[in-house]
């Protein structure tokens, strides 16, 4: 018997979810800071704007240690150091493979969104070795005008794959992403990855697992094959 009427799509974050790129999207944006403007920033110093989007998660970091950022180019030196980055050290989380070919083999819709650039998005693919063409439509934060905690970038993600927000499941590892997913009308499933579970229940995770090993039963639950 399932906990509540079945899914028919997944949308799925990113970072955190599938891939653990947040300690070296930190490292990378710690270097750029001292590199450019001698700001020591750590990794920290980045934690409260996991999930907002580079310019926040960059921006808010340069308000602490007073630093007028040139936001394109700073963004553009970030990306350019993370990329030198990953190869051999970002690596898939577990499950994520198999989760979303399980999806897949299911019948679901699958999105990916997420609130980096495209840049970031191919890089990461690239890096675990899960191809693009495994979700039905990919959406990054240059696609949408408002950012996480808004519902935005789910509602043009459920748009694209062609299902109902209430018939989608959002993949979150963020307090932003987690209450941008419950304003979309889609039901959350919160991934302990980079925050613990409280801070996700408090979000509005409806389900908890501290990856996508431990989400199959949920997933056949709501996606019975």
């Amino acid at each position: 018997m399932t906990t509540s009427a079945p899914i028919r799509g997944v949308i799925f974050d990113m970072d955190g979810v599938l891939c653990d790129s947040e300690p070296l999207i930190a490292e990378a944006a710690g270097l750029m800071f001292r590199e450019k403007y001698g700001a020591p920033a750590t990794a920290a110093d980045f934690h409260p704007f996991i999930g907002t989007g580079e310019e926040r998660f960059l921006g808010g970091v340069a308000e602490k240690y007073g630093v007028k950022l040139q936001p394109g180019v700073d963004k553009d030196r970030t990306y350019e150091i993370y990329l030198q980055l990953i190869p051999d050290r970002l690596q898939p989380l577990p499950g994520a493979h198999e989760f979303v070919a399980a999806a897949r083999t299911r019948g679901l819709k699958l999105a990916l969104a997420t609130s980096a650039d495209r840049v970031k998005l191919h890089g990461n693919l690239a890096a675990i070795k899960l191809p693009e063409s495994r979700f039905d439509a990919a959406i990054t934060g240059g696609d949408v005008q408002r950012k996480k905690p808004y519902p935005d970038i789910f509602l043009l993600a459920a748009e694209r794959i062609g299902v109902k927000p209430a018939d989608c499941l959002v993949v979150e590892d963020a307090p932003s992403g987690l209450q941008a997913g419950r304003a979309a009308g889609c039901r959350c499933l919160g991934i302990t990855s980079t925050f613990d579970a409280a801070r996700l229940r408090t979000a509005g995770a409806n389900w908890i697992a501290a990856d996508l090993a431990h989400a199959f039963a949920l997933l056949a639950d709501l996606a019975p094959a």
